[in-house]
């Protein structure tokens, strides 16, 4: 953030000498400086916009509660077909996931920037200690550093994979004693005002993908035909349309949030 603020400074500080100076080799040094700037300004800008953005955030929503949910999504995906599992919670199909959890150590780290637990799903064993909070926006910068450290919080898919697909008996747990994933990315939707929740919310999904070894893969294609209400492949397109599609009268209902893995 400190580069990106010194970029602008040194850029801004040429565009004025060179428009001071105009036809002079001050100007002419200053013009040619503030161009070299102007590229990698940018790249640091992009690189630091969601760090920038929760400043902004924290700047423009300081005294205002503001709902944040952390979650990770996989995307699993054979020949060109995505696996969604239906919802315990909320009855439409979506991706392997769920919420981070956070250690005792990032507990207290959240207690010392007054983040309250959030009552919009009710805690229990399942969803104790999961990374879904209440915190005031003058604290929404710091909550994301310490998110982005990646540190006393869990940092790996695994869990949910097993506990959806393993446990609930969708996929045989020999072919999968453990799994290679491939982190895709980060996103943060911007800031919106919650209906459910009642005050500003902030979504963060991070994206894994399924690397699956050929028996894995084998084992999962064997489920394409399989007739079973907790899971189904389906195209982007059906993703994207929320599984309504042109001609068909059925009706397959899935999360919003889906869009994410595609």
């Amino acid at each position: 953030m400190l580069r990106v603020v010194a970029y602008f400074f040194a850029s801004a500080t040429l565009l004025v000498l060179g428009f001071s100076f105009q036809n002079t080799t001050i100007g002419d040094i200053s013009t040619g400086g503030f161009l070299a700037l102007v590229v990698p300004a940018a790249l640091a800008t992009n690189a630091n916009r969601v760090e920038i953005r929760m400043r902004w955030y924290s700047l423009r929503y300081r005294t205002q509660e503001v709902r944040v949910s952390a979650a990770y999504l996989f995307r699993i995906k054979i020949d060109g077909k995505y696996l969604l599992v239906k919802g315990s919670r909320f009855p439409h199909y979506q991706p392997v996931g769920g919420v981070f959890k956070v250690s005792p150590k990032g507990q207290a780290f959240l207690s010392g920037i007054d983040a309250q637990d959030d009552d919009l799903i009710p805690i229990d064993q399942t969803s104790e200690a999961d990374l879904r909070i209440r915190v005031k926006g003058a604290n929404l910068s710091k909550f994301y550093a310490w998110f982005d450290n990646r540190t006393d919080r869990e940092d790996s898919p695994w869990r949910e994979f097993h506990e959806e697909l393993l446990a609930t008996s969708i996929l045989p747990s020999d072919p999968f004693p453990y799994i290679f994933h491939e982190y895709q990315g980060r996103i943060v939707d911007r800031i919106r005002f919650s209906p459910h929740a009642d005050s500003q919310e902030v979504i963060i999904a991070d994206i894994y993908e399924l690397l699956p070894t050929s028996e894995q893969e084998a084992e999962l294609r064997s489920t394409f035909g399989t007739q079973q209400d907790g899971f189904g492949w389906f195209s982007s397109d059906a993703i994207k349309r929320r599984g309504v599609l042109p001609g068909l009268p059925n009706v397959t209902p899935i999360a919003e949030h889906a869009r994410k893995i595609l």
